[in-house]
């Protein structure tokens, strides 16, 4: 049985975690876990719906529900909005948004056919969006 006794302290956080703070937590976690190929994509001015996004591999279905749920455990613990937790069923690709922190969890299958990292780590703003669109330069 696993020892959980660090998320037994029932004071929850003390204070909210700073954005670094957070970040920090979920590649620590990750990392202690044995979970591969972790990159963290700067999301600041690309969209609204966070300011990081933290991608992560496991090798099985296995390993990626027990990383999510290690995480989870830890973001639920440590954050006063808790964590939303998506994709446990199949456990291939598993999401967890812990508000201005979204980590994605795949099998190394479904992460190259959906290339998260290639999409959001495009040098794209809405600003260059709208300048390439009319022809004008955005600095």
């Amino acid at each position: 049985m696993q020892d959980t006794s660090e998320l037994e302290d029932s004071s929850g956080p003390t204070e909210p975690l700073s954005a670094a703070e957070l970040q920090q937590l979920v590649i620590n976690s990750l990392e202690d876990d044995k979970a591969e190929d972790i990159i963290n994509i700067d999301l600041t001015g690309k969209t609204s719906i966070a300011d990081s996004m933290i991608i992560a591999s496991g090798r099985s279905t296995r390993q990626v529900a027990a990383i999510a749920d290690h995480l989870y455990r830890k973001l639920k613990h440590a954050t006063a909005d808790g964590c939303k937790l998506e994709g446990m069923e199949k456990a291939d690709w598993v999401l967890l948004d812990a508000g201005n922190v979204i980590v994605h969890i795949f099998r190394p299958e479904v992460r190259s056919f959906y290339n998260l990292e290639k999409m959001w780590a495009a040098d794209f703003t809405p600003e260059k969006m709208l300048s390439a669109s009319t022809g004008t330069d955005a600095e």
